[in-house]
Order: structure tokens, then C-alpha cells, then sequence
């Protein structure tokens, strides 16, 4: 199920929709990297290309973070 989120971005509050698969995802990667989850939602937007959506930039984190674990694993 897709469900909307929020979250403050340097000072300014920003909702994203994600499905709870994915948002476990980022719940799991922010703490295998011991930060909070809003720390790595910011990272996440800071880094995103500016015609990109934080919806999409969060979802292709948390692939490219899974095939990187999955490489690791091979």
C-alpha cells in the first residue's frame, strides 16, 4: 500500500508518497548507518537530480542499496 509521509528538510516540511515496503527499506538502511531517518531522507533529497521527485529519488536509494548488498553477497 502506498502511503503519504513527512518530513522537515532543511526547515521546510515536504510529504512524499511511498509504499510501506520502501519506507521499511529506508527504516533499515538509516539504521545499518546509524543516522536518523530524517538525516538520511535529507541526504537522499540533497543528492537527487533537480528534475527528479524525492518519491523516486527514496525508491531508487533503497534499490541501488539493495544491489549493492546483494553484489556483496555473491
Amino acid at each position: 500500500m502506498i502511503r503519504k509521509h513527512s518530513a522537515t528538510l532543511h526547515g521546510h516540511r515536504t510529504s512524499f508518497s511511498l509504499e510501506d515496503e520502501f519506507w521499511a527499506e529506508l527504516k533499515t538502511i538509516a539504521a545499518a548507518r546509524s543516522m536518523p531517518l530524517a538525516a538520511l531522507i535529507s541526504e537522499i533529497d540533497d543528492h537527487r537530480p533537480p528534475d527528479s521527485n524525492l518519491s523516486s529519488a527514496l525508491r531508487l536509494h533503497v534499490l541501488s542499496w539493495l544491489k549493492a548488498a546483494a553484489g556483496h553477497q555473491a
